[in-house]
């Protein structure tokens, strides 16, 4: 070959690995989401497949996003997470509080891949944390409950006894004594997540116990159309429910998961992302109190929105002392502020909770 054909030709090769180079370049970042329920048009893994629709609208063609529903808090869910790494995720979110020991396992089998775990406390040099401060919506929700509710008489259909769902219990009834200092919560607990029959019958017991409005902690319908045949009223949870409860859906506590996945996986883009630990809400937009019904008069949606606004100010915060305890014990005194570390191991009902948290 003389020398002018193979400069060409060599020429003509590193033109081709250019191209593959910039195509390389230009593939789009995989993102994958774990989901502990169906897609479906309401609840917790509705909100997630938001937040999910935010990165695609965001980001465009940048990023390429799948998710996986229906993933039990098993060694299911390991398996779930191996594999999207196998395939080259770059990112693999993992939405429920029960996945946390699986992704663990699986963030230090696959250093080079970023995983982030909702709702947990255990993390790695690849493995953060993220939270909604859905305390902040169910506050809101139980000044709403307190001045709707005839009897005083307040019911939470709770899903499984760990911290978070202790504090939103205990942030609705703090709402309710504020503008009722009288109001008393009941909680029946249906250890699971997403359970419409066993939601539906929770809901229906608190009713025929006295409860005129209900709050939720699970991710069905079931709760507000309970309530609606009823006729007693009742609050839509994560999402929007007013399609489902008509009359008796008084407002929502809405997630918008899209401002923290927006965060990370900008982060992952552009090479900054660390292991962390997000908690967000009112202030950032992580949650609101949204979709108010016919039923709520304008007085009190605007004293609803007064609390949300005083919260984003950081003017209110809900735990505030002074704070007691279900037996009357004092946990914080007055102008206390309770920290984020006694927030996350909550395991106490503060006054005005009926009844006895489950061993």
């Amino acid at each position: 070959m003389s020398l002018s054909r193979f400069k060409s030709a060599a020429a003509a090769v590193l033109v081709t690995l250019g191209l593959a180079s910039q195509a390389v370049a230009a593939d789009p970042a995989k993102i994958g989401f774990v989901y502990i329920g169906p897609t479906g048009d309401h609840g917790w893994t509705y909100a997630h497949d938001q937040g999910r629709k935010a990165v695609e609208a965001k980001f465009g063609d940048k990023v390429k996003t799948t998710f996986v529903e229906n993933v039990p808090e098993t060694a299911d869910a390991e398996r779930v997470f191996r594999d999207l790494a196998q395939q080259g995720y770059k990112m693999i979110f993992a939405t429920s509080f029960g996945y946390m020991n699986q992704q663990l396992k699986v963030a230090k089998a696959f250093p080079n891949t970023k995983f982030m775990h909702a709702t947990g406390y255990k993390s790695a040099p690849n493995l953060g944390l993220y939270d909604v401060r859905t305390y902040e919506g169910a506050y809101m929700l139980g000044v709403v409950a307190g001045k709707m509710s005839k009897s005083g008489k307040l019911g939470v259909v709770a899903s499984i006894p760990i911290p978070e769902v202790i504090r939103n219990i205990n942030a609705f009834t703090l709402g309710a004594r504020s503008v009722n200092p009288k109001a008393t919560t009941r909680a029946i607990w249906v250890n699971s997540w997403f359970d419409p029959g066993k939601e539906r019958e929770a809901a229906l017991t608190l009713i025929a116990q006295g409860s005129d409005v209900l709050m939720q902690n699970t991710d069905s319908p079931a709760v507000v159309q309970a309530a609606q045949e009823k006729g007693v009223l009742a609050f839509g949870w994560d999402s929007d429910m007013s399609k489902f409860g008509g009359k008796a859906h008084l407002a929502a506590s809405v997630l918008h998961w899209g401002v923290i996945y927006n965060k990370a996986v900008g982060e992952v883009l552009d090479g900054t992302w660390k292991t962390g630990d997000i908690w967000w809400g009112v202030k950032e937009g992580a949650v609101n109190i949204e979709a108010f019904g016919p039923a709520v008069p304008a007085d009190v949606k605007k004293l609803a929105e007064e609390r949300r606004d005083a919260i984003k100010a950081g003017k209110l915060h809900p735990f505030t002392g002074p704070l007691k305890a279900q037996d009357g014990k004092e946990v914080l005194a007055a102008a206390k502020t309770m920290g984020d570390p006694e927030l996350r191991k909550m395991n106490f009902y503060v006054e005005g909770v009926e009844g006895a948290i489950p061993k």
